[in-house]
């Protein structure tokens, strides 16, 4: 058997294949979950997926509870219509209110103060 090292996108995609539908989680928070990574790295591997990948890249948004634009195409508009299947609901300036839907990662559910902590870091 073959002893094969796990690329950091595949590690993004496991993350983001944990979101359950009707949540989002932000680029930030995917970064933690990974670890020795950024905000801008988990933008980056969810611009490379392939269509038909099956990763929910939809339920990933900005810390500000918006939909990043992308420079070409209709992304955007296809990842909100996405998320309102879901359920997700966006307020007149385009945000999600991430209290409510924001994804409790199991990392952060031992405190708080943690969960607070990170929250604020995203």
């Amino acid at each position: 058997m073959e002893d094969r090292k796990i690329t950091r996108y595949e590690q993004i995609y496991e993350a983001v294949r944990r979101i359950p539908p009707g949540k989002v989680a932000t680029y930030g928070q995917i970064a933690k979950i990974v670890g020795r990574c950024t905000a801008r790295m988990v933008g980056y591997a969810m611009a490379a997926l392939p269509a038909g990948s099956g990763v929910p890249w939809q339920r990933v948004i900005n810390h500000k509870g918006e939909i990043s634009t992308r420079s070409r195409g209709d992304g955007d508009l296809r990842q909100r219509r996405l998320l309102q299947k879901e359920g997700i609901r966006f307020d007149r300036t385009g945000r999600v209110n991430l209290k409510k839907v924001r994804w409790a990662r199991p990392e952060l559910s031992t405190s708080r103060s943690q969960d607070q902590d990170a929250l604020e870091d995203d």
